[in-house]
């Protein structure tokens, strides 16, 4: 079991960097908002410091992790980048965008991180808090999602705080995520490869690249993933869901998406709305908090409504699915 310790909440301010900083430095794990959702922190660059990240998320460990910088210079020091990498950060970076790369000869980053891989995940976050911890600190910091491994997402530091209160050193607060999913993760392979849909949607990253992403099949749950967010089974709520709903039976809560079509809806133990308006960006920056703020209602089940699969509608769904596995 993870080693209990105190945890500190502090809002976002110089001092609170200055104390994620030190805390980093020190092995230490912090969580701190990123633009898409909040990320518990680690020094990249030491082993031991991964291995206690791993152990208070419950994390499996060939489940790889990514690397954090603060600017292209920084992440041009631990992989090597192609032609279309290249394309991708000019027009993305700083942004919800992660690139899988070979590591550079040199790379500092531990191998533990990576999961034994030649390739490593890495972005470099838009978030002004995220962004002033890693340009002080220096060094890369691996930021999974500051949550209980395979559970829904967190998007507030009140979300930190239910899943990893005594088992981390500090959370930085800075309010609600902006982007609500996590980010985009590309492979830079011979042929680009769609890792993860996430906040980033495809078609942009289309046009960018003047050619179509490939995709990846999906993977089962043995397999050792490529990037993180790739198991069958993640992002769950500890309520059952249930997709694409018409219907809601007794004692369901909804999960709802636009208008409320769904006979039966009367009969719901809650009732949350993505976006009453139908929009897929509100839709996904309310996904996890809604998913958890329902797992909270003690319901027999999650009924979620259908939900377009174009745009970010492509990163909802994923995430959908894999919370109903």
């Amino acid at each position: 079991m993870p080693v209990r310790t105190e945890t500190r909440t502090m809002l976002a301010s110089d001092e609170a960097t200055a104390a994620a900083v030190r805390r980093l430095a020190d092995g230490g794990l912090v969580a701190f908002p990123t633009e898409t959702v909040y990320g518990l922190g680690a020094d990249a660059t030491n082993a031991e410091a991964i291995a206690r990240l791993y152990l208070a998320k419950g994390r499996p460990s060939f489940n790889p992790l990514i690397a954090h910088v603060g600017d292209r210079i920084a992440a041009q020091r631990i992989a090597r980048f192609d032609a279309n990498a290249e394309k991708l950060a000019n027009a993305f970076w700083p942004g919800p965008l992660t690139l899988v790369l070979p590591r550079a000869a040199d790379c500092p980053v531990a191998e533990l991180a990576t999961a034994g891989l030649e390739t490593i995940a890495m972005r470099v976050p838009a978030h002004p808090i995220a962004r002033d911890i890693l340009s002080t600190f220096g060094k890369p910091v691996v930021a999974p999602s500051a949550n209980v491994s395979g559970h829904v997402s967190p998007t507030t530091a009140q979300h930190v705080e239910a899943d990893l209160k005594g088992k981390i050193d500090l959370i930085v607060d800075g309010g609600p995520t902006q982007v609500g999913l996590e980010s985009t993760i590309v492979g830079c392979f011979e042929t680009p490869l769609l890792l993860r849909p996430g906040g980033l949607a495809r078609g942009e990253i289309e046009s960018v690249l003047r050619m179509r992403l490939a995709d990846l099949p999906q993977f089962e749950t043995t397999a050792q993933p490529l990037a993180p967010g790739m198991l069958a089974s993640h992002y769950a709520p500890r309520s059952p869901v249930r997709l694409n709903a018409t219907t809601l039976e007794p004692g369901e809560a909804l999960l709802a998406f636009g208008t409320p079509a769904v006979a039966g809806v009367d009969k719901a133990a809650a009732i949350l709305n993505l976006s009453t308006r139908g929009d897929l960006v509100e839709a996904a920056a309310n996904l996890f908090r809604h998913l958890r703020e329902l797992d909270a209602k003690d319901a027999i089940q999650i009924a979620v409504m259908p939900i377009p699969n174009e745009g970010l509608g492509e990163a909802i769904n994923d995430r959908l699915r894999r919370a109903a596995v």
